[in-house]
């Protein structure tokens, strides 16, 4: 099902298609992506059947949120391809079981798509879109030592607020904020 469009992409929601499954494995395999999700469990992958489970655990994770909050697949509307994965959903605490009322955008892309603009891309219009809902401030948490994904939260206009440790079970992390706009 498709969430939303922007001028080159479509973010829609990941299927157990075996093109889907694939990009899924392709993608969270790789250490140079999963050595910035933190301890994340079950990841890297190490084999495809694993694909299915990390489908079905954003599935579940989102199931009672009526498509407001997801993880969704970037596809690039002029070739049809998966670029990688965009969120948008409330942050885990320190109790990692327990969502805050702070709400996170994310961005996860398979190196052969990365210096295109989607992640900035697909994170302005999911930020958009929750601004729309009344949300008044929208928060980018990143691993220490990641500088690509902190120029994506610079490019998006968020604001560097030092490293706090508030959620994902008290990890430090470099912490960025958006305010919606006025007016």
């Amino acid at each position: 099902m498709t969430v939303l469009t922007t001028e080159r992409l479509i973010l829609r929601d990941w299927t157990d298609d075996p093109a889907d499954l694939a990009r899924i494995y392709d993608i969270y395999r790789r250490p140079e992506i999963t050595r910035w999700l933190g301890a994340a469990p079950g990841l890297p992958l190490t084999d495809p059947a694993q694909a299915v489970e990390r489908l079905r655990i954003w599935q579940e994770r989102h199931a009672g949120d009526g498509g407001r909050y997801g993880t969704w697949a970037v596809e690039v509307r002029e070739t049809g391809r998966v670029a990688g994965t965009a969120l948008l959903k409330p942050l885990p605490g320190r109790d990692e079981a327990v969502r805050t009322g702070d709400i996170e955008t994310g961005w996860h892309l398979h190196p052969d798509s990365w210096g295109h603009g989607y992640a900035t891309e697909a994170a302005r219009a999911l930020m958009a879109r929750e601004f729309a809902t009344g949300t008044r401030e929208i928060y980018a948490v990143v691993s220490p030592g990641n500088e690509p994904s902190m120029a994506v939260a610079r490019r998006l206009g968020m604001a560097h607020v030092g490293q706090r440790t508030d959620w994902y079970g008290g990890e430090l992390l470099e912490t960025f904020v958006l305010a919606a706009p006025s007016g």
